[in-house]
């Protein structure tokens, strides 16, 4: 071991305490980096893997009726691949102690199961047998709401009559990754489940013998999905097709690839912004630690070094640091990584975990931080090495002394000595003041990052649950019925009142973009379900026209005024071209919304309507559900305070486990940056404050002057730090966005207060820590001659 190397093991040693705050800044960058990135890279290959061992289907399309005959002409589609037609229904559910309204979507099992798409894989109990009807596999996701295992009976309400079924087993579908009910945006798995029945069971229940109302389907080697779906449509528009489409529609899949984007978003940018601090923090520090040994890097020149020697020495104690840093925030990644995956797995149902760290990702995160630090190394030695040894020997030339401004404007007398040190010290080395107020602005920045979903999420729910839906109930009937409907659900005591609404499922066309949804009509005078504009305030819906949401809208690239093509894909399947009269604000959801007796114009049906809002009396909330599950024509119904809990416990908690490590992480970078910036201040100033000292200035005076000054760029740097982390958040709200919601961008004084609080945290453990160093100094020391 060479001198140098013995050098550098010193100066690690000596900077213990620098080289842990740093660590833990590098830590925290490459953490969450791997954290993010493993688990969406774990999550999307669990997701290919469960797809593709249980077959899951590319085609999909539902239909009123076709006899079994046609599927061989659905086989004979070119590109068409395996055809499996089903019966589907949906039913409603009778469960002991539930006296809420709950559904269920019943699925049919092929008999021939050679060939299954969408396979089940069964978690408990086995599959039911084909020539038993009363035998039932439910999800897994329903068992567990409702504790259900094998052998225990469910009571199914099939094709209006009342049936006991034994359930043998509990699976998982790739159908159903993200169970949603049909219609709605939020899982709520203890009031709605999927079950499986076999093929002649539910042939036999709902008059289907040799009949089918649902295909899905894989397809052809370079088979052309559009052609496809075009053809399907074609032979089963005359048995009621609703309209085929392909995978990337499919509502389970459609809303996981929409998470996963928004995670990807999340895993791309927060690791960006944190590294970047780190790479920021690592350059102000190498700069000032190369400035305090600019003596030693002249004696070590005098001595016979060469420049390349001297950089590489430096250029090593730093990558000990990096990745000693690397090393520690890689370990924690992982363990995270791990960990979140696992937490996401109990929202997306996959019947395993493929966890896998990238060994690509690893390197990439390593290589950026390594080129980080290397690049404010070389830029901060390069300067010190060049000097020859005599002017290196000397001192750095003081800034230029001259009155502050507090001297210039005459209001020295209102300081004391050592505040107007401070302020002399601050003014007369600006950059170096600067870098550290904008390394403190930027923890502060990344705090405000880690903390805004939660003002931003309660706003959403403030105004998507309170001021546009503000019924009780939502009734959905099984087909659309007469408007007449409503007078017999109101006349049910504890209705206090009802509006009807219409929907129908469309495909919306503008040049060559397209999307599938549906259409809502609702009346001008509704106050239950109220469209509202782009300043939240209500406004009823154009008589003439259709109205989108301002999503649908960009995904359409729409304004109004604008002309679209709608294709309702029920009925008489009419097309026609609508004026885009308006667009709806909101953050739940892609919709489109048509005044109802418009909607039953176009359609060409009379006074139509697929469901009914209701305001409920709260005490008579179990009698009128009891009510709901005696009518047949009821095919479901949303309680209100439900979805706000489902939207809680699925879509706002999974973004805040996500943010909850990132604002862990930093607060780490936030206590590291200030404890770096105080502990830099006390190496660069030990031996002036020293000098006090012995001078006889008190232990109080000297802390007050180094403190005083971190103090000031502590408070100088927060208000930066509001406005570089309103920045932050817009940019990544910004980025956020998805078609099954929205965040909106809601920074209140809570934010602001959290950032400022955590940074003044910080700053106070750092100067705590400093202080306590001030008070050993050696006084012995400052009066020796530097080496």
């Amino acid at each position: 071991m060479n001198s140098l190397d013995r050098k550098r093991w010193r100066d690690f040693w000596h900077l213990r305490g620098q080289v842990v705050a740093i660590t833990l800044v590098v830590a925290s960058g490459v953490a969450i980096a791997i954290m993010s990135l493993s688990t969406l890279y774990s999550l999307r290959q669990t997701r290919s893997l469960y797809y593709q061992q249980n077959r899951f289907a590319e085609v999909f399309a539902e239909l009123k009726r076709a006899p079994e005959s046609l599927r061989r002409r659905l086989a004979a589609i070119p590109g068409m691949g395996i055809v499996e037609t089903r019966v589907v229904a949906a039913a409603s559910l009778r469960i002991a102690g539930c006296d809420e309204p709950v559904t269920g979507q019943l699925i049919a099992i092929p008999e021939q199961r050679d060939v299954w798409l969408n396979r089940l894989t069964v978690r408990h109990g086995r599959l039911v047998e084909p020539d038993r009807d009363d035998e039932v596999v439910i999800s897994e996701s329903f068992a567990r709401a409702h504790r259900f295992s094998p052998g225990d009976t469910l009571t199914v309400i099939i094709n209006g009559r009342q049936q006991n079924l034994e359930i043998v087993g509990i699976a998982l579908s790739p159908e159903f990754v993200y169970e949603a009910k049909p219609g709605s945006l939020l899982p709520d798995y203890k009031r709605f489940g999927i079950l499986w029945l076999g093929r002649k069971a539910l042939e036999n229940a709902y008059d289907m013998e040799g009949a089918f109302n649902n295909v899905v389907a894989t397809l052809g080697s370079g088979a052309v999905i559009g052609s496809v779906v075009d053809r399907l449509d074609q032979l089963l528009e005359p048995y009621g097709g609703q309209g085929a489409y392909g995978r990337a529609e499919q509502l389970s899949h459609r809303y996981l690839s929409e998470e996963f984007r928004q995670l990807e978003q999340m895993a791309t940018i927060y690791p960006t912004i944190f590294l970047g601090v780190a790479a920021f923090l690592l350059h102000v520090v190498i700069s000032r630690l190369v400035h305090t040994e600019r003596q030693q890097i002249a004696i070590l020149k005098a001595f016979g070094y060469q420049n390349g020697v001297i950089g590489l020495h430096y250029f090593r104690l730093v990558m000990m640091i990096v990745l000693v840093g690397v090393a520690c925030g890689v370990a924690v990644g992982v363990w995270l990584g791990r960990h979140l995956s696992e937490l996401y797995m109990e929202y997306y149902r996959f019947p395993f975990l493929s966890y896998t760290v990238s060994p690509g990702v690893v390197a990439a995160v390593a290589a950026v931080t390594v080129l980080a630090a290397a690049l404010g190394t070389v830029w901060s030695v390069s300067g010190a090495v060049r000097l020859p040894p005599a002017v290196a020997m000397r001192p750095a030339p003081p800034a230029v002394y001259r009155p502050s401004w507090l001297e210039r404007l005459g209001l020295q007398r209102f300081f004391s000595q050592p505040a107007r040190m401070v302020i002399r010290h601050l003014e007369r080395q600006p950059l170096r003041s600067g870098l550290t107020i904008i390394g403190i602005a930027m923890a502060g920045a990344i705090l405000m990052v880690g903390s805004i979903f939660q003002n931003s999420i309660e706003y959403l729910v403030d105004v998507h649950f309170g001021l546009a839906h503000r019924e009780d109930l939502t009734v959905a009937f099984v087909e659309p019925t007469a408007s007449r409907s409503l007078y017999e659900l109101q006349r049910y005591p504890g209705v206090i009142w009802g509006e009807v609404y219409r929907t129908v499922p469309v495909r919306l066309r503008s040049r060559h973009r397209q999307y599938r949804t549906a259409v809502m009509g609702v009346r001008p005078e509704n106050e239950l379900h109220r469209l509202l504009d782009r300043d939240l305030q209500p406004f009823q819906p154009s008589p003439a026209g259709i109205m989108l949401t301002d999503q649908l809208g960009s995904i359409l690239q729409v304004k109004e005024g604008d002309r679209l093509t709608v294709e309702a894909l029920e009925g008489r399947r009419p097309v026609r071209e609508l004026t885009v009269a308006g667009l709806v604000k909101e953050y739940v959801g892609v919709s489109a919304y048509m005044e109802l007796a418009a909607l039953n114009r176009f359609m060409a049906e009379g006074e139509l309507v697929s469901g009914v809002y209701l305001r409920v009396d709260e005490d008579r909330l179990p009698a009128v559900y009891a009510a709901l599950n005696t009518m047949p024509r009821v095919a479901g119904t949303v309680v209100q305070r439900h979805a706000v809990e489902s939207f809680y416990e699925t879509m706002a908690e999974q973004v805040l486990i996500f943010t909850f490590f990132v604002t862990m992480f930093a607060g780490i970078i936030a206590f590291g940056v200030v404890y770096n910036s105080a502990r830099i201040s006390l190496a660069e100033r030990g031996r002036e404050l020293a000098s006090l000292r012995v001078l006889g200035f008190s232990r109080r005076e000297i802390s007050a002057i180094l403190l005083g000054e971190l103090a000031i760029l502590t408070l100088a740097a927060i208000p930066l730090g509001f406005l570089a982390g309103y920045g932050l958040c817009f940019y990544i709200i910004s980025y956020l966005q998805t078609d099954l919601y929205r965040i909106p961008l809601v920074i209140d004084g809570s934010t602001y207060a959290f950032s400022a609080v955590m940074v003044l945290l910080a700053a106070g453990i750092s100067g705590l820590l400093v202080r306590r160093r001030l008070d050993h100094l050696d006084l012995i020391a400052v009066l020796k001659t530097r080496e």
